[in-house]
């Protein structure tokens, strides 16, 4: 019988007191390696929490009300009277107006139909339709059909903001590739391209919009001086941020010169995760550039080409900066966006609930379309 005071010897490791050990001493780390995580990761996530996730929840709660950001009245529960607002739309078929012979009557050319106020100044045979403006009219048939809005400011905004995300996404995305494999080849001074292709996304939005204004200078800018001079004067002199036709082109252009290199480096690092020795197989089977390319780049950029189709887009439908800078909005309401729109009700105009409300609207819009995009471009089993 050994002695109870005596030291008993460590039980080996493969026993179940060993086991029991190892696995408190295994739990053990893995709990304080948990609390060093969060607190390292703590700050970060409280900035976030109140710089982001705090402000939506507000901006859904106010999109409700008639908040106003200075107002002596307190805050009402209004519903969905602001959605209603924004995005109020209605259509209204007219049939000309006839002369006494029942023929249409004709002004300078021009078939007349009745005027709209008369529809949509209370009228009371016509009550869903009070408050509304013209958005656009088109002719069907011998009637003409007017499009019809609560805000047309604000649709315009919407279209606009589409328009340039329809355009800027596929432009700056193919460019950016177009980019990446240029420079994805050892040559020697290839670092200096990427310097250069990079060097717009490093210089302030505010900078560059800055920039682009005396570009786009309808006297004596240097867009219209080189065109200008290419063409011998042929080619007048175009104020491109005061033309409604051309001003958000203009913008277009300045947004996909600024943020391709960025995409190109997304671009360059898929690349380079693709194997050598595919190509070298392309190669010993005799594909052509095209056909190396199609069956073997693009393949293996499928997930990179999922990320640059969803930062552009997201990127794209923040169009803020280069609106305020260049143009506010103008000329004719021809550069109106939806961030821009959300801030100048917000700030602007103090109308925090309506700013609100087209925050909200703008998550929505962009959720749908960033399912949308991960659904399409899924793997397909």
């Amino acid at each position: 019988m050994p002695d109870r005071g005596e030291a008993h010897a460590p039980r080996p490791l493969g026993t179940r007191g060993g086991r029991s050990e190892r696995t408190a001493a295994l739990a053990s780390r893995f709990q304080h390696s948990n609390r060093a995580g969060w607190l390292m990761a703590g700050p970060a996530a409280a900035l976030i929490g109140l710089f982001i996730i705090v402000p939506f929840a507000l901006a859904i709660v106010f999109s409700f009300t008639n908040q106003r950001l200075i107002s002596p009245n307190p805050a009402e529960f209004i519903g969905l009277d602001n959605y209603r607002q924004l995005l109020g739309v209605a259509t209204l078929t007219l049939a000309p107006e006839t002369d006494a012979a029942g023929a249409p009557v004709v002004e300078n050319g021009e078939v007349q139909y009745p005027a709209l106020r008369g529809y949509t100044r209370n009228n009371p045979d016509y009550p869903g339709l009070r408050g509304m403006r013209e958005w656009f009219s088109f002719d069907w048939g011998d009637n003409r059909t007017f499009v019809l809005a609560r805000d047309v400011v604000f649709m315009t905004a919407i279209v606009n903001t589409f328009i340039f995300v329809l355009v800027v996404a596929p432009v700056q995305g193919g460019l950016a590739l177009g980019l990446a494999l240029l420079i994805n080849q050892k040559l020697r001074g290839i670092n200096v391209f990427r310097a250069i292709y990079f060097m717009p996304v490093v210089v302030s939005i505010v900078v560059v919009s800055l920039l682009w204004r005396f570009i786009y200078d309808g006297n004596s800018g240097l867009l219209n001086n080189l065109l200008g001079f290419l063409s011998f004067g042929f080619i007048p002199p175009v104020d491109w941020l005061g033309n409604p036709s051309t001003a958000l082109g203009a913008i277009i252009a300045m947004s996909i010169w600024q943020a391709v290199g960025f995409h190109m480096v997304i671009w360059l690092s898929g690349l380079q995760t693709i194997s050598p020795t595919l190509y070298e197989a392309a190669a010993l089977e005799g594909a052509s550039k095209w056909q190396t390319f199609r069956h073997v780049t693009w393949p293996g950029l499928r997930n990179t080409a999922v990320l640059v189709l969803i930062v552009i887009t997201m990127q794209a439908f923040a169009l803020f900066a280069q609106i305020d800078v260049t143009t506010r909005g103008g000329p004719l309401d021809s550069t109106q966006t939806i961030v821009f729109q959300a801030v100048q009700r917000g700030y602007g105009k103090q109308d925090i609930s309506g700013g609100s409300a087209i925050s909200v609207i703008l998550f929505v819009i962009v959720l749908a379309i960033s399912l949308t995009q991960r659904w399409l471009t899924r793997e397909k089993r």
